[in-house]
């Protein structure tokens, strides 16, 4: 590895991590919520939206100098990047030298930071934006410079004393420290113990968790971050960002204001197509991504800062609702995707992942939205406004997204809230359909969590639990009409019968229309294959489900 690189994700799994990737390697997890199914988000009241910024890394890796930062943030003062909402100018690694001092403090390369970071934070504060910077839970940063492991409340103090307004803390060089198992903290501890060292100076520092996802921190970030990376790190193609974004997508439940998922920075402007940029910005403003430019801000061409500074996207990823969009229908490559908005409207996502043009089609009522004669749509991107009576519907170029805002009538229901994995909160497992079958009367049974299609339920404007999608839909069903304690809850050919229907309650349950019975995990089981069946509603905890 030369030293100006950071480690490749093998190399990162080299360093001990892969032990843990495959221990924990269920796979992307979304889930309704009725409840936000994260823990409590930390109380540092930051990134109650989706933190925006620059980091120099995608575009300098460890050429980063004070000079730098400081003309990067002076663009985004001049250039309109500030104006659109980043606030944030992120050092990351190289920014130190090999050795602590006699104290045992980390000191900043007084060569490529001759006055220091206190000094470059002071240039950065003049001009109205905030300072991050870069350190790991780890024995030493990535490049190979001083981890914080066994020092975090000391780094703590000097990022406050200096300034620091953001915390990247990244993971490696943690070998044999990932599991408890191998006599060490798991990355959760580590990354709490830092969390705890800086809520100790007083100072608000955002603290952004970069594990590339390994140990799974969505089902614990938000307790201890303001954000947490959910991949490997991306880089500037086409491929890179799909792959991120599948495994992205289907971690919706767990956003919300001062947590959030994060793919990892914006590579515009870094080598894709225009076309592509727009997708990715797209993309990661309806999931309410972090905002971080990674590129050359300074020298930017006017057609990525446009895509930047998109007022009409950034709104959707500022949006204060703070709900992370979700999956409506995916199928041959064409997704569509809703986020409900804090004003009652629905943005709207239609992505062509292949490389030829395709007409994307959806209708109000999958997104969630009813009770008017006609909506407002307005293109995110061009402005142009139309109105349409049920049908959305657009011709999108390859790699391209077209991205809408609906408006009119009333929201609830459908697929812009309701499009994901139904985790059993007992259990802490998820709805699955065994085996992936499609075949009708198969009954439905509680399995590890793994976002695959087989978990992927979408709640229904009729009230219906739909699984799969196009011709090989199914929905959730009440074996024979049953509405008896017992009842087997199987998978059948959609037909918008009463027993094909249910009602998400506000207490957790999930009841039959038909036989008002509540859906149940058998006996109470918590293991993997364990059935769901009808039962007389009781409040237990195997007739509790979050749905979102």
């Amino acid at each position: 590895m030369s030293p100006n690189s950071r480690p490749t994700t093998a190399q990162r799994l080299w360093r001990g991590v892969l032990a843990v990737a495959l221990s924990l390697a269920a796979g992307p997890l979304m889930v309704f919520s009725v409840a936000a199914p994260h823990a409590q988000a930390l109380g540092n009241n930051l990134a109650l939206t989706p933190q925006m910024g620059f980091n120099d890394w995608n575009a300098y890796g460890c050429n980063v100098s004070e000079s730098l930062i400081k003309s990067t943030a002076q663009a985004m003062h001049t250039d309109g990047m500030q104006a659109a909402g980043y606030q944030y100018v992120n050092i990351d690694d190289c920014w130190l030298t090999h050795n602590r001092d006699s104290s045992g403090h980390l000191v900043p390369d007084p060569a490529k930071f001759p006055d220091g970071i206190s000094g470059t934070a002071a240039y950065v504060h003049s001009l109205g934006l905030k300072l991050g910077i870069y350190e790991d839970a780890g024995t030493m940063t990535c490049a190979g410079f001083p981890g914080s492991l066994g020092h975090e409340q000391t780094d703590a103090n000097s990022f406050a004393a200096w300034g620091v307004d953001y915390l990247k803390y990244d993971n490696c060089y943690s070998d044999g420290v990932n599991q408890t198992s191998n006599g060490g903290p798991s990355a959760q501890s580590r990354y709490t113990t830092m969390r705890d060292a800086l809520a100790a100076t007083g100072r608000p520092i955002l603290f952004s968790l970069c594990d590339w996802g390994f140990q799974n921190p969505w089902t614990w970030g938000a307790g201890v971050g303001n954000s947490w990376r959910t991949t490997g790190d991306i880089n500037a193609s086409f491929g890179s960002m799909l792959s991120i974004f599948h495994s992205n997508v289907g971690l919706a439940s767990y956003a919300g204001p001062g947590a959030w998922n994060d793919p990892d920075m914006l590579e515009i402007g870094n080598g894709m197509s225009a076309t592509e940029d727009r997708s990715e910005f797209s993309l990661w403003s309806e999931m309410a991504a972090p905002l971080i430019s990674g590129t050359n801000v300074a020298n930017a061409s006017s057609t990525t800062l446009s895509t930047l500074t998109n007022s009409r996207v950034i709104a959707v990823d500022q949006d204060s609702l703070g709900k992370q969009g979700t999956e409506v229908s995916s199928s041959g490559g064409l997704d569509v995707l809703a986020k409900p908005l804090a004003n009652g409207d629905v943005s709207v996502t239609l992505f062509n992942e292949n490389s030829g043009t395709a007409t994307i089609s959806t209708s109000v009522a999958a997104i969630g939205k009813t009770g008017a004669s006609s909506y407002t749509l307005t293109d995110l991107w061009s402005g142009a406004t139309s109105t349409t009576t049920g049908a959305i519907s657009a011709s999108v170029p390859g790699h391209g997204t077209v991205m809408l805002r609906v408006a009119g009538g009333t929201s609830g229901g459908g697929g812009g809230s309701g499009a994901g994995e139904v985790h059993a909160v007992g259990a802490g497992k998820c709805l699955n359909v065994p085996n992936s079958s499609t075949t009708g009367g198969t009954q439905l049974d509680i399995n590890a969590c793994s976002g695959a299609a087989n978990q992927v339920f979408t709640h229904t404007a009729g009230n219906q639990l739909a699984v799969y999608s196009g011709s090989g839909q199914m929905c959730l069903d009440a074996n024979n009409q049953g509405t008896s304690p017992g009842t087997k809850v199987i998978i059948w050919s959609c037909n918008g019968q009463t027993n094909q229907q249910w009602l998400v309650n506000g207490n957790g349950t999930i009841t039959g229309v038909q036989s008002g019975l509540c859906l149940d995990v058998a006996g109470a089981g918590t293991a993997a294959g364990t059935l769901v069946q009808l039962w007389t509603c009781n409040g237990q905890s195997n007739q509790q489900w979050t749905l979102s």
